[in-house]
């Protein structure tokens, strides 16, 4: 009898513990995709700014869903119209698979770090861009 309880115990242990690493092996969003940091800056002329450019949205990984792209926290009275949706799919190379177009627009002299960004609906992941605004680059 002893031994049969220590069975039952044992059982129920294991299957707690199973139940338990497995609704917390994996977040709500587990992401098995990652939005590549290249290290952008641009140097933009203070007078001139600079319209129709773009910064890059490198994802690898692979993923089941579209992912879209955008740009957040440019200099004042810049725009975009938004980045390139990535279908599902894989990239494990150095493929650039993301762009997001850009205006940088006339803007005081300064520093400026912006955020290009990446979601699948689920999790949103972004990496800075350097926006540099001089007189002269």
């Amino acid at each position: 009898m002893r031994s049969t309880h220590r069975a039952v115990r044992s059982a129920i242990g294991v299957t707690t513990g199973l139940a338990l690493a497995l609704s917390g092996a994996l977040p709500a969003s587990a992401a098995t995709w990652t939005l590549r940091d290249v290290n952008q800056r641009i140097c933009v002329a203070a007078q001139y700014g600079h319209p129709g450019t773009y910064f890059l949205a490198p994802v690898v990984g692979s993923w089941s869903t579209t992912i879209t792209t955008g740009v957040r926290n440019l200099p004042p009275g810049s725009s975009s119209v938004g980045g390139t949706p990535i279908p599902p799919g894989s990239n494990y190379g150095t493929n650039v698979n993301g762009f997001v177009q850009v205006t940088i627009a006339p803007a005081p002299v300064g520093e400026y770090s912006a955020e290009v960004w990446a979601s699948d609906g689920a999790e949103t992941q972004s990496v800075p861009v350097a926006i540099s605004i001089r007189d002269s680059c």
